[in-house]
């Protein structure tokens, strides 16, 4: 039966191309790497699926160039008011 298989055009490499992906190899600890497998886990997907959102959140600003903040909560303004006011008092 193995006669019969032809391998001679084949080849190498994913057998579905990705478009606008590229393959690398990249160094990373370990316990960043468990880290993402235990969210990918927990969420179902991969955990480089995740490493790259993680990554393109990271490097992904709105227009004028600033990164988007949570806005502050009134409990998280009382504080710094209070800090604010106790150095100046």
């Amino acid at each position: 039966m193995r006669k019969d298989y032809d391998f001679s055009k084949g080849k190498r490499g994913a057998v579905i191309p990705s478009p606008g992906k590229t393959r690398i190899t990249i160094m990373l600890d370990d316990d960043i790497i468990e880290h993402f497998r235990e969210l990918a886990e927990a969420e179902g997907v991969g955990y480089q699926t995740k490493i790259n959102a993680a990554l393109r959140a990271a490097t992904t600003t709105p227009k004028g160039g600033r990164a988007v903040e949570k806005p502050i909560t009134e409990a998280a303004l009382r504080k710094i008011l209070r800090e604010e006011l106790r150095e100046v008092g």
